[in-house]
């Protein structure tokens, strides 16, 4: 899946202390990529947004905080 031209935002849920971060990539049409900031050449996962919105939806709603 072609990437190219993704623009990377951390993740308000990752930690503050330069670890533990996740990257999401969300103004492609019809794609949404998630990777891992300290390895921004390495893989990462895509998801159909409607598949990303429920992914989200879902963690949401079995939050603790």
């Amino acid at each position: 899946m072609e990437l190219t031209g993704a623009q990377w935002r951390k993740s308000t849920r990752s930690s503050g202390n330069g670890g533990d971060c996740v990257e999401v990539a969300d103004n492609l049409p019809s794609i949404v990529g998630v990777r891992d900031s300290k390895d921004p050449a390495g893989p990462a996962l895509v998801f159909r947004p409607a598949a990303w919105r429920a992914f989200v939806r879902m963690t949401k709603a079995h939050d603790p905080a």
